[in-house]
């Protein structure tokens, strides 16, 4: 069973760092987009960072552009966000999200996608 475990959250002062991982068992994460989403509290689920799966192209969303960075450890099928000057704002349920999509056809209809997610892991950014 394809599993996405985060870790890495935990209590943090404005101003610090956290570094999140997401590891993966049952499938390897380098055949895979992966991307970090978050929820914060009574707020829709947001995009944070992703990276590709043919050539680690990275993107962010405006708001951690310059202070989060997403990488991979192929070696350890593992996918991390280095969070740092962290803001009030950037408290949230933080997910590992992995996605493989294409076209096993010439047809439209042989589009397809596979999502996987993990549980999440909260990160608090607090004085």
């Amino acid at each position: 069973q394809v599993q996405l475990v985060e870790s890495g959250g935990g209590l943090v002062q404005p101003g610090g760092s956290l570094t999140l991982s997401c590891k993966a068992s049952e499938v390897t994460l380098d055949s895979y987009g992966v991307a970090w989403f978050r929820q914060a509290p009574g707020k829709e689920r947001e995009g944070v960072a992703c990276i590709s799966r043919n050539d680690d192209s990275t993107y962010y969303r405006d708001s951690v552009k310059g202070r989060f960075t997403i990488s991979r450890d192929n070696d350890k099928n593992t996918v991390f966000l280095q969070m740092n000057s962290l803001k009030p704002e950037d408290t949230a349920v933080y997910y590992c999200n992995a996605a493989i999509k294409g076209y096993s056809g010439p047809a439209p209809r042989d589009y397809y996608r596979t999502d996987y997610w993990g549980k999440g892991t909260l990160v608090t950014v607090s004085s």
